[in-house]
């Protein structure tokens, strides 16, 4: 029996999918939305006001305030309310509606920003407005997802130690992976697990996949509809000296993969459509034979997708995909 107290001590952290089926190669999907939080970015936010907790820099009354794009924001809605904080996110209009809505049940306030910054565009906007905030109200405390070094610490500390525990042979001792995927959004995750495996597996290549028109790795910015992966100001975690490879994602892919997924059973976010599409690209330019053993990180569900990525209309307007694509992703 499991028996918990609080809803961040809930966690799956040894599910794994084979996409064989999917793929027409094995690799193995970790699966990271099975928390109360429902998704990757639990273990950031956990980490992030524990720490926070253990300095004094959050103390009881006071409120947390973050800029997030969705999945960080519940996590830490839900954090808030279990240990008594109260919470401001600050989003964009890219947030689904269902996940500003369950942000909001767990008693979070919402603030959406609509008009982009002259240098960081969206993301730069909302960052803006949290600094404006913590200057204005002295019992603010911003966590700062995009330079805390607790976000990458949590996933050093968890998800390359589960990933590298999962596929070592328990008789020779040998660890069974050749490449990880990891989506790079604020980059924490993806630099705890690639610093985790640079430190005690060195032999691991960890590939990062990030989004067409994000500029974390010097990419020219271009407008992006789909919440999570890619930014538009340069996160402070971000160490291209531990990544093996950056490979990137068009949105339309993202939707093509989540489909994909969808026709098998499988209902996945955006920012693990984006992950599959990008090892799956990935891995044909590299590994054509599929020798390779391989990971990928999926951080998120796709329940509150249901009005973007998986809407036909949403698609058509978002993207004025022709007849022949309609039928494609609805392959």
């Amino acid at each position: 029996m499991t028996v918990i107290t609080a809803p961040e001590q809930f966690n799956t952290d040894r599910l794994f999918i084979d996409l064989s089926a999917t793929l027409g190669r094995s690799v193995m999907l970790k699966v990271e939305g099975f928390n109360f939080a429902g998704s990757v970015k639990l273990k950031a936010a956990t980490a992030m006001v524990e720490g926070a907790e253990a300095d004094g820099t959050l103390r009881p009354g006071d409120t947390i305030i973050e800029s997030s794009s969705g999945n960080l924001g519940v996590a830490l809605a839900m954090i808030a309310a279990s240990r008594g904080y109260q919470f401001e996110c600050v989003t964009d209009d890219r947030c689904n509606l269902a996940t500003r809505q369950l942000m909001e049940t767990l008693g979070a306030r919402v603030h959406v920003i609509t008009e982009p910054a002259e240098i960081g565009g969206m993301l730069g906007a909302r960052m803006n407005y949290v600094r404006n905030q913590c200057a204005a109200h002295d019992d603010y405390v911003w966590l700062n997802q995009y330079a805390n070094p607790n976000a990458w610490k949590a996933h050093y500390a968890t998800t390359g130690p589960d990933i590298a525990a999962e596929f070592t042979d328990p008789e020779t001792g040998e660890l069974e992976v050749d490449v990880v995927f990891v989506g790079a959004g604020t980059t924490g995750t993806l630099m705890g697990v690639a610093r985790y495996f640079a430190d005690h597996h060195p032999r691991v290549r960890v590939v990062a996949v990030d989004a067409a028109g994000s500029v974390t790795f010097g990419g020219p910015a271009k407008t992006r509809h789909i919440p999570g992966l890619g930014t538009s100001v340069r996160p402070a975690h971000t160490d291209e000296s531990y990544l093996a490879d950056v490979v990137y994602v068009e949105e339309i892919d993202t939707v093509q993969a989540c489909h994909t997924l969808a026709a098998r059973g499988f209902l996945f976010g955006g920012s693990t459509g984006t992950v599959i599409s990008g090892a799956a690209t990935w891995l044909a330019a590299n590994d054509p034979q599929a020798r390779l053993r391989t990971v990928a990180l999926a951080p998120d569900m796709g329940e509150r997708y249901l009005d973007t990525i998986y809407n036909t209309t949403w698609i058509n307007e978002t993207y004025s995909t022709s007849s022949d694509d309609d039928t494609l992703l609805a392959a």
